[in-house]
This record gives structure tokens, C-alpha cells and sequence, in this order.
């Protein structure tokens, strides 16, 4: 057991979201001295491993990263890191907008690292418990967080302010979930698990469903019909076509700060109609190229009569089961002829996106405080939860907003000025506040307790 400060803000999760906060307050004057650290689940640093396939880029302008929209000078910028990398001159020569992936993974990595000693890596955040003021029991001071390590040893933490930015969760459809997870993969593990389920290429030929027409279940598609050539893939979409992105300049202002402003301003309805209107710049679309490069494979196929790869569009997926030798039985409906039929597969990839919803579990524990704000997804503009006046802690919520601020939210492209606004939130609410503006001062509420970090 040692002695602890009461944290200003305590991160859970530390992904791009809480990465760029982590940025934002180093470099900020106002809040550069407040008591502030992450928790993050995994090891060590790591964004979409899964899915960090050798030639696939970014789909965002690398000047979009963790500082240049707020500030080019910034040495977090991606420039910065090309020059200590000494790549620059050769980046532009690429004469590219776009990184791979890979890259821009380890740009990323490259600026976690300058936070080592703010984030504790490898531990899982198990609850989240609201104290009361000591002067008013009816008041809810500061927030007290349960973790635990790989280890398995306890942890608590108290903090006055909570920065969410766990990101998305794997979206599986309940059909294929009934089934367990032999043999079917989720695209955000497939770069880890794929190897393990179609196995080496020198064994029997195995047949592979990837499901879903995004960005996502394309490379994955690409990937397999090149990686392994014992794998024979279909591509089940129940749209008529994979579409392309529409990355078009004007288009593409709707990912700029001041359209997360036009979207906050709308009320409810409006929101969702608006962010309809654009869903087709960012869900189950794909860039042009990609699509062209697919097109072209299946047309070579078609030359050489080596008909081994396929996209089944207009089908629908009516069950799931499996077969009394382990594989994955489909009943597909054609959905132009009404026709169904059934095939078996020896895998399945789901590319099927993520849930925004998993926030609810973390602050389950403090749902009885919070009113209806969690469950109406009552946000305001800073992103932070609009909790009962009795509620005095703050919980910024961060990728789970599309609802209130737009499309950009679950995306990098407002990430610098997000936690500009996120920072610009805390330190307002530290100067009208003197009772919560230095982590020195001696809290006479129940929160005092949280000076002391428990260790089990």
C-alpha cells in the first residue's frame, strides 16, 4: 500500500482518443500540472493490431493526426516523427497523403512512448464507485476506480474527472455468436488469428465466408485470396455492390470541427437524419482502388477459368449452424430471385463492425447517480456527460458521441481538437472551482481516502 495524490483525471483507455488528451495536457500551460493517468488493458500500446495488414493505408490525410489541427508546431506531429525517423525527405518523395497503416501505427507507438510513466499498462478496469461528500451526503465528490493487473493484484484509484476512450467493441451478429468462437474470426483479431484457423498453406484446401461489404471486409478479402493459396474466399454482402467511399472534397467538410458544431446544434431527429444522409462516407463503403483491384482479380479469374474466389452480393445470411464435423453451414438467400440454398464453409471472417454501446458497462455501477444522462446519451458540446447538478465529477466520453457530434466522432480526424475542447472543459471547470483546482489541497469528503492507492 503506498500514498497517492486524488487524480484530476483519470484515463481508461489509452487508444488514440485518451493519446491525444495525453498530448493535449503536456502541452497545455493551464492544465500541464494537473494529477492525471491511463489505464489501459493491454501490454503495451496498440491500435487495430489486427488488422495491421502490410499494404493497406490510411484513409485520413496524415496531417490529421494527434496535434497538427491544433497546433503544426507541436513536436507530436507527424512530421515531426518522419524527421526524428529520419524519413522525411523520402516520405515526400512518395508524393502521398496517406501512410500505411503500419506507419502510422508506429507514429502512434512512437508518441505513447513519451507517456510511459502516465499510463499503467496491463491492467483491466473491473468497476467504478461514486463518493460522497462528507459535508453534503447527497452530493457525489470524486470517483473511486477498481482495476486489476495481469497479475491479478487489486488496484483503486480516486479521481475527480473521467476521460472514456475505450473504443469500439466487436459487433457479432447474434446468429454467428450462437455458434462460439471456433473457427470464426472477428476482423479485428485477424491478423492474430487467421494463421490459427485456415492453417499452414501446405494443408487441405479450406473454404473461407467473409461477411460484410466495408473496408474492413475487403482487405480481408484481398489478404486472403493473396496470402494463402489453399484458401478458397466468397465475400457475402447483402448490398448489390461494394461502394465506393465518397471521399470528395466538399463531402468530406462534414469531418471538419465546425460540422461537429451544425450537428450538435440540430435537435434529436435532425442529428440522425443528418448523419444518415452522410452514412455512405464511412460505413460499408470502400476506396475506389480497392474495389477496382477485386474487380480485376475476379475478372483474371474469369480468363483463366480458375474459379476459386468469389462476392456473393444480394445475399442475405438466414441461419448459422454447425455441422456434425465441426464446419459452418450458411442457408444464403439470394435476395433479387428470393432462391436460398445452403453451403458449408471452414471459417468465417466477420467484418462486421463495432459496437459504441460498451461505456454503459464501465459506468454501470454509477448508473443510480447519473439521472437519465447515460441512458438518453445526454452529452454536451465539451463531450462531457450532462450528470445531475449533485454530481460534481466529470466524465468525458470520447468515440461513443456519433449520436450527438456526428460521424468524425468514432474516426482520427477530430481527435487534436477534441481534446483541445476536452482540456479547455477541465481547466474552466478548475477555475471556477477552487475546492477541486489543486490535487495538493486536503479534501474534507469521503474522497480523502483516495489519497490512498490500495494494492491487493
Amino acid at each position: 500500500m503506498h500514498r497517492d495524490t486524488v487524480f484530476d483525471l483519470l484515463g481508461v483507455g489509452f487508444g488514440p482518443s485518451n493519446l491525444a488528451l495525453a498530448v493535449r495536457l503536456a502541452e497545455e500551460a493551464s492544465v500541464s500540472n494537473l494529477a492525471h493517468c491511463f489505464i489501459e488493458r493491454q501490454p503495451e500500446f496498440g491500435w487495430h493490431r489486427g488488422m495491421l495488414l502490410d499494404d493497406c493505408r490510411m484513409q485520413i490525410s496524415f496531417l490529421k493526426d494527434l496535434a497538427t489541427m491544433r497546433d503544426p508546431k507541436s513536436r507530436f506531429t507527424f512530421i515531426n516523427y518522419l524527421f526524428e525517423r529520419g524519413r522525411l525527405v523520402d516520405f515526400v518523395n512518395l508524393k502521398n497523403f496517406y501512410p500505411t497503416r503500419v506507419e502510422f501505427h508506429d507514429y502512434l507507438s512512437w508518441v505513447a512512448a513519451s507517456f510511459d510513466d502516465r499510463v499503467n499498462y496491463g491492467e483491466t478496469v473491473t468497476g467504478i464507485e461514486a463518493l460522497r461528500s462528507a459535508a453534503n451526503p447527497n452530493d457525489i465528490d470524486a470517483l473511486r476506480v477498481f482495476s486489476r493487473d495481469h497479475e491479478g493484484r487489486e488496484w483503486q484509484r480516486v479521481t475527480r474527472a473521467l476521460s472514456v476512450g475505450i473504443g469500439g467493441g466487436a459487433m457479432v451478429p447474434e446468429a454467428f455468436a450462437a455458434l462460439g468462437t471456433h473457427s470464426i474470426v472477428h476482423s479485428s483479431q485477424y491478423l492474430t488469428s487467421i494463421d490459427r484457423v485456415v492453417g499452414p498453406s501446405s494443408g487441405a484446401r479450406k473454404r473461407v465466408a467473409v461477411i460484410g461489404a466495408g473496408q474492413s471486409a475487403a482487405e480481408v478479402f484481398v489478404d486472403l485470396t493473396r496470402r494463402f493459396p489453399h484458401v478458397d474466399a466468397s465475400l457475402i454482402m447483402r448490398s448489390g455492390a461494394l461502394k465506393p467511399a465518397d471521399d470528395s472534397p466538399f463531402v468530406n467538410e462534414i469531418f471538419s470541427p465546425a460540422f461537429t458544431d451544425i450537428v450538435y446544434a440540430q435537435p434529436r431527429d435532425g442529428r440522425r437524419s443528418l448523419i444518415e444522409r452522410f452514412r455512405d462516407t464511412n460505413y460499408a463503403v470502400v476506396d475506389r482502388p480497392l474495389i477496382e483491384q477485386i474487380y480485376e482479380m475476379l475478372y483474371l479469374q474469369n480468363v483463366s477459368a480458375d474459379f476459386r474466389h468469389r462476392v456473393l452480393a444480394h445475399t442475405g445470411i438466414e441461419t448459422a449452424l454447425r455441422t456434425a464435423d465441426g464446419r459452418i453451414e450458411l442457408t444464403l438467400r439470394d435476395r433479387l430471385s428470393g432462391h436460398a440454398r445452403a453451403e458449408q464453409f471452414d471459417a468465417l471472417v466477420l467484418a462486421t463492425g463495432y459496437r459504441r454501446d460498451t461505456h454503459f458497462d464501465l459506468l454501470e455501477g454509477l448508473a443510480p447517480h447519473l439521472g437519465d444522462a447515460l441512458a438518453q446519451g445526454n452529452v454536451e458540446r465539451d463531450y462531457r456527460l450532462a450528470t445531475p447538478e449533485s454530481f460534481k465529477p466529470r466524465i468525458y466520453l470520447q468515440g461513443c458521441c456519433e449520436d450527438s457530434h456526428g460521424l468524425s466522432d468514432t474516426l482520427l480526424s477530430v481527435l487534436a481538437l477534441r481534446s483541445d475542447e476536452i482540456a479547455a472543459s477541465l481547466a474552466r471547470h478548475l477555475s471556477k472551482d477552487p475546492s477541486t483546482g489543486r490535487t495538493e489541497q486536503t479534501q474534507e469528503s469521503e474522497a480523502s481516502s483516495g489519497r490512498i492507492a490500495f494494492v491487493f
